[in-house]
């Protein structure tokens, strides 16, 4: 089966995408700038601007909500989008504030926000310990399938907590509202990371694995 990804971009001229002077003179001298596909015209017209006011851009890359980014300190990261959980995606795995700029108007992402998702794993981490039964979600999509590595964690649960059952649960489509046709007590996401954010009883399989202390899933340690 061939597939086609085809962007989807926002209607918006860039060409009147009007670059507020003011925010960019509050940036450092160098910055990541990052944008969700609908906003790749509105990321190269800020480009262009930061260019213009000699701000050095380090990188200039797409993003999605499991897109891995590690950027070194001291350079800003700017999110040109929307999504909200894009920009908690990049402040979670750079520890750090991000910039998200959308429309004209800049909001910051930051600790706030990386706190209240750490208080909400260490609740569903609290869950998953007491869970009987366990359900790993694997995606068929391109790009989020993540088979063999749910295959992996299975195993490496079973033998660290022999009492629970885990169960590999595999469709195309997702949806949260059906995990309740299930006799499952806690749910592992491998697919959209997004997901977590619609239910207590569900986390990232990579938070899962950080917090087995596993580094290797393919050696289990």
């Amino acid at each position: 089966m061939k597939i086609l990804y085809i962007e989807a971009k926002s209607k918006l001229n860039p060409e009147a995408y009007n670059i507020d002077k003011n925010f960019i003179e509050k940036l450092p001298k160098e910055v990541f700038l990052c944008y969700t596909i609908q906003n790749k015209p509105q990321a190269e017209a800020m480009k262009k601007a930061l260019e213009h006011y000699n701000i050095a851009v380090a990188g200039f890359q797409q993003v999605l909500g499991c897109t891995k980014l590690r950027v070194k300190e001291g350079i800003a990261i700017i999110l040109i989008g929307q999504g909200r959980f894009h920009a908690l995606n990049l402040a979670l795995q750079n520890k750090r504030s991000i910039i998200q700029y959308s429309n004209g108007s800049s909001t910051i992402v930051g600790q706030k926000e990386i706190t209240e998702y750490q208080e909400k794993m260490k609740n569903s981490l609290n869950l998953f310990l007491h869970a009987k039964d366990i359900g790993i979600i694997v995606s068929t999509k391109p790009g989020q399938e993540q088979f063999k590595k749910s295959q992996q964690l299975k195993k490496i649960i079973e033998k660290k907590y022999p009492e629970k059952s885990v169960v590999l649960f595999i469709s195309n489509n997702i949806n949260v509202h059906e995990f309740e046709n299930f006799s499952i007590n806690f749910w592992i996401n491998s697919a959209c990371p997004g997901l977590i954010n619609d239910s207590p009883k569900l986390l990232n399989i990579d938070d899962i694995l950080e917090f087995l202390g596993v580094k290797n899933i393919y050696s289990g340690k």
